[in-house]
């Protein structure tokens, strides 16, 4: 944002990737979630650039690699941060085992998922959660096993799911398979086994996501109150013009009616004086 254009109009879309600075930050644990809605709120309300500036002015921390920055420059459409390119960066992943015996473990998170991971639940559980990870390729598989135990798999919309576990008194969760991915986004294949235990699979939206589409959804209310009340006033702006223009033909009409009446009362005082000139002449 450049310092010579402070009192520039912004539109939704510098708002709105303004908003997703926010939510990355508060992702990110650098915002609590009061900073996060006084900032978000703040953000739907600016008008000019000089105003969105200072809302992620301090984001990031000193010290952490940035995220990227916001630009204030008109992008084409279709250029948002939803691609999913950006998020498979290859590597070897951040963590490849799960273990949960009696107890639990939980992969959440900025982590970056590997081609495999392996998880082991024995009287225990353990969650993988994908929702804010990257992805070391296009392609990733889970290896599960569950025995009197359970893991949980949550993955973000968007990303196409195949489960080829096999369960024996126990069993995989296919509910999200057959869900047709976006374009370009990973494909998560479900495998392992289950003895006396489960394998579920869920899609969820981040808690920033769903902040974002209540807000979202606030702003469309907002709005929608606000037409309403420009229909009103427009009604009520009609109302009141008819009512002036009903009020001045009722003035102009009491007006003609008043000289009518004069104009009568001339007539019949006329007729007097010409009856009384009259007998005065007879007599």
């Amino acid at each position: 944002m450049t310092e010579e254009l402070p009192e520039l109009r912004a539109s939704d879309a510098d708002r709105e990737r303004v908003a997703e600075v926010l939510r990355e930050a508060v992702a990110e644990g650098r915002l609590d979630m009061e900073e996060f809605e006084e900032r978000l709120d703040a953000t739907y309300k600016a008008r000019t650039y000089g105003e969105l500036a200072p809302i992620t002015r301090d984001l990031p921390a000193a010290g952490v690699t940035p995220p990227s920055p916001v630009s204030m420059v008109k992008e084409p459409a279709g250029s948002g941060s939803g691609d999913w390119a950006g998020r498979i960066v290859g590597g070897e992943g951040s963590s490849q085992w799960g273990v949960a015996i009696m107890s639990g473990f939980e992969r959440k998170g900025r982590w970056t998922m590997p081609r495999r991971f392996n998880a082991f639940a024995f009287w225990g559980g353990g969650t993988i959660d994908l929702r804010e990870a990257d992805f070391a390729d296009r392609e990733v598989v889970i290896n599960c096993v569950a025995i009197m135990g359970g893991v949980q798999v949550v993955v973000p919309p968007g990303v196409e799911v195949v489960v080829r576990g096999i369960g024996v008194m126990g069993g995989f969760d296919h509910r999200e398979e057959g869900v047709r991915g976006d374009p370009g986004a990973p494909r998560v294949i479900v495998t392992g086994f289950a003895f006396w235990g489960g394998v579920g699979v869920e899609r969820k939206l981040t808690r920033a996501e769903r902040l974002r589409i209540k807000e979202q959804r606030r702003q469309e209310k907002l709005e929608r109150k606000a037409g309403r009340q420009g229909e009103l006033e427009e009604h009520s702006s009609a109302h009141r013009e008819a009512l002036d223009q009903a009020r001045s033909v009722h003035r102009d009409a009491m007006e003609q009616h008043r000289e009518l009446m004069r104009e009568h009362r001339e007539e019949r005082r006329r007729a007097r004086h010409e009856e009384r000139d009259e007998r005065r002449r007879r007599d």
